[in-house]
């Protein structure tokens, strides 16, 4: 029986072949229930012209239809209908200058990355593998489709998805294929910064990132990567501090940045504002926490998510049990602003003096004394406070 995320499409596979068409699930989706990995998106590879698919299927929309690919919405989902083709042509290694459609589904195996992902499977559950994907996940191995020279020359982008691939599955990668990465790493340099930031964070969040490192180091590859030429020992470090392997995506990032310490760092990967505030927040207190142990203050100012942060990344540099700072962080009587039992305004009418920058001074001294133990967070007990014991 196939799996739900399979079943869920097979009545498109099924209307296809009604109509004298071949039809297969195609692609990550097969290579993951092959290994029993959790599913995602299910690709549909067909011989069926984009025209003829929109023919069979009377809720469609074209959102690819160039490179022949169709979505198809039916009642229990949308999924992606390809139609087999050939490319040829990659001017700016990444993206085919024409494609062809074709009726063979080996020709359109034949132009994937990996033979773990050129593998096909019919509405029956039946294995198309021309390649031996089947083969190379049994051997856990990442081996190119034909030449890796002409792969990678293709799409420079396959020797990031080759790496990563390595770090998401556990896998080696073989040596020709390893090899090909050493010769062609400069064309890393055609590939949008995006794509590359895309790639390595899927690196980052995985279980075996050592892996990845240790490829990004022996193939060179980390040189073409924004900002790492001049850091090998940080990739070493990567690579050779086994707790790196526990840490989270946004906890590897923080880890980079603390050990590169340029301001730009992040900012060189195109990283969203937002992420990049808060990693550099927290790369702040990961130097104070480095120093010494949390103080309520700093607690408070790193925030919940920032704490688990900072303490999973400082037990790996200092190579110290992680702290329980979880239950410190959680008793601390205030966790932020707006938890103080006072409003700004209430201020301005207590010191009977116009807003102005003081204010937010102000906020920061009640914050302070309140996180120390030298306030109770109660309105009368501020109200004195402001009044009587901090006279300015």
């Amino acid at each position: 029986m196939l799996p739900r995320e399979f079943s869920q499409a097979l009545p498109v596979l099924l209307e296809l072949e009604a109509n004298g068409y071949e039809a297969y699930f195609v692609g990550g989706s097969v290579r993951d229930h092959l290994i029993g990995r959790p599913i995602n998106d299910v690709d549909i590879a067909t011989s069926a012209l984009p025209e003829e698919v929109k023919s069979i299927f009377k809720d469609t929309v074209d959102i690819g239809i160039d490179h022949g690919t169709v979505l198809v919405l039916t009642g229990s989902g949308r999924f992606e209908v390809t139609t087999f083709r050939t490319e040829a042509g990659y001017q700016d290694f990444r993206r085919p200058d024409s494609v062809d459609f074709v009726r063979s589904l080996e020709e359109d195996l034949q132009r994937r990355d990996f033979t773990i992902n050129s593998m096909a499977m019919d509405a029956r559950g039946r294995i198309k593998d021309p390649f031996g994907g089947r083969g190379d996940l049994h051997d856990k191995k990442i081996r190119t489709v034909g030449l890796p020279d002409e792969r990678f020359s293709e799409d420079a982008l396959r020797m990031m998805r080759g790496i990563r691939f390595v770090a998401q599955l556990g896998f080696h990668m073989e040596d020709e294929t390893r090899e090909a990465i050493v010769r062609h790493s400069s064309l890393m340099s055609h590939i949008a910064v995006e794509r590359k930031t895309m790639e390595f964070e899927k690196i980052l969040a995985s279980v075996n990132k050592h892996l990845a490192f240790d490829l990004l180091i022996r193939t060179r590859l980390y040189r073409e990567l924004p900002m790492l030429k001049e850091y090998g020992s940080v990739m070493e470090a990567m690579r050779e501090n086994p707790a790196v392997r526990s840490l989270s995506k946004d906890q590897s990032w923080l880890f980079l940045l603390f050990h590169v310490m340029d301001g730009g760092f992040l900012k060189s990967w195109r990283l969203p504002k937002k992420e990049i505030k808060e990693r550099e927040k927290e790369r702040e207190s990961l130097k104070k926490r480095l120093e010494g142990d949390w103080s309520p203050l700093l607690l408070y100012k790193t925030g919940r998510n920032g704490v688990v942060n900072v303490e999973s990344v400082a037990s790996c540099i200092s190579g110290s049990p992680r702290s329980e700072v979880l239950d410190r962080y959680d008793e601390l009587p205030i966790h932020s602003v707006k938890d103080i039992e006072a409003t700004g305004s209430e201020f301005i009418k207590w010191k009977g003096k116009p807003g102005g920058p003081w204010v937010k001074e102000e906020i920061a001294k009640i914050e302070a004394a309140i996180l120390n133990g030298e306030l109770p967070n109660e309105k009368a007990s501020i109200k004195k406070w402001v009044k009587t014991c901090n006279r300015s």
